[in-house]
Parts: C-alpha cells; sequence; structure tokens
C-alpha cells in the first residue's frame, strides 16, 4: 500500500499516491485519457523514489524560476488549470484548488484557458499521478478506482500538491498530505500541514531547490 508504482522518463518525471492500483469498480469507459510517459518502471525501491522525487523536484523548480523572473513583482505567482478533460472530478479539483489557495500566500492555483495543467480522468493501472515536463506545463491523472476507495479530495489535493513542488512521504501520518495512501482509506484529510505549507511557499518565493532541505 505505502510502496507505489513510481514511474520516470526522460522528458517527464512522475510521481503518484502511493495508492494500491486495482481499487474499487471503475466506470466503463475513461471520460478523458491522459499522454503516455515514455518509458514506465515499477517501483524498485526506496534508491528509485528517491530518484523520481529528486526529477520532479527539480522540473518543477524551473518551471517556478521561469515563472519567478517573468513575473518579478508580484506578490503570488499564478498557476492556470485545466479541469475540462475530467469533468467527474470537477468539485473536487475546485475544492484542491481552494484549500491550496488559503494555505500558501506565493501562489495561486487559477481556472483558465491556456494552462499551465490539466487535470484527466480515467483508468490506469499506475493509479492517480502527476507528471511535468520541467518547462512549466504538465497534467495530473485522477484514477477512478483509487477515488472510489480513498477521498477523492485528499487525492486531487495530494496529487496537485506535487505540480507545487511536495515530495511523496509515504510513511507520514494522516494529518500530513503528502503521506498519500500510507496511512490507509480511512485516512479523510485534505489538508497540507504547517510543514507542507512553508515548503510550498518558500519554493515559490525563492525558486530555489534549497527550499526543501531541512
Amino acid at each position: 500500500m505505502r510502496h507505489p508504482k513510481v514511474l520516470t522518463s526522460v522528458l517527464t518525471a512522475t510521481l503518484g499516491l502511493g495508492l494500491a492500483a486495482s481499487l474499487g469498480t471503475a466506470p466503463a469507459a475513461a471520460v478523458g485519457t491522459a499522454p503516455h510517459a515514455n518509458a514506465a518502471v515499477a517501483y524498485a525501491g526506496s534508491a528509485e523514489e528517491a530518484k523520481a522525487n529528486q526529477a520532479f523536484f527539480d522540473a518543477v523548480v524551473k518551471s517556478v524560476a521561469k515563472k519567478r523572473a517573468a513575473t518579478p513583482g508580484a506578490a503570488a505567482v499564478t498557476v492556470v488549470y485545466s479541469a475540462a478533460n475530467a469533468p467527474s472530478f470537477r468539485s473536487q479539483i475546485a475544492r484542491s484548488a481552494q484549500i491550496w489557495n488559503s494555505s500558501v500566500a506565493n501562489v495561486r492555483l487559477v481556472e483558465g484557458s491556456n494552462p499551465d495543467f490539466a487535470y484527466y480522468e480515467g483508468n490506469d493501472s499506475r493509479g492517480s499521478y502527476a507528471s511535468t515536463d520541467g518547462h512549466g506545463s504538465g497534467y495530473i491523472f485522477l484514477d477512478y478506482r483509487q477515488n472510489q476507495q480513498y477521498n477523492s479530495t485528499r487525492v486531487t489535493a495530494h496529487e496537485t500538491g506535487h505540480v507545487l513542488g511536495l515530495p511523496d512521504h509515504y510513511s507520514g501520518p494522516c494529518s500530513e498530505l503528502m503521506s498519500g495512501g500510507g496511512p490507509g482509506t480511512s485516512c479523510q484529510n485534505a489538508q497540507p500541514n504547517a510543514q507542507e505549507r512553508s515548503r510550498v511557499d518558500q519554493l515559490w518565493r525563492y525558486g530555489l531547490a534549497s527550499a526543501f532541505k531541512s
């Protein structure tokens, strides 16, 4: 349960929620289809997880630096998303954006056209995951089965946390959003804790990889 399938590729860095891949009963057909990662590699231990985490952070940091350079005087960097390809999760996506917008000051999530990243929905044996190309764009895929078994807003807020730069920490408690599926299906918390909020604010204020160092 704690150990997910983590996917990496040359062009994309992908992180999941840390949930089992086959849970509940999925709808007969997917409404949206997510782009495919180039070279999928199943989870192979803590070293592989650390490698995927680092690749994702590096990609997010590049995006943050680019956005900060474009709007140096802005109080907060605006990140635009699209929920058009995940209509079944529109309320969870809106709630997730609201949660993050009320939790941090230096980045703001706004739905709109010409998005920086998009949400997709459907069935995927890998479960839910987030991916970025390191150039200011990416996507979040929401798997039907995981969202039926786990708190769907937690799943969505967790994956959005990856886009904002947070790592997975499956051994954490339910009070830690990025512990993902580690605490089990009974965990209903969809709010980032104080440390997670601080790390996101540091990254989007300074755009530095050191924001994640303890």
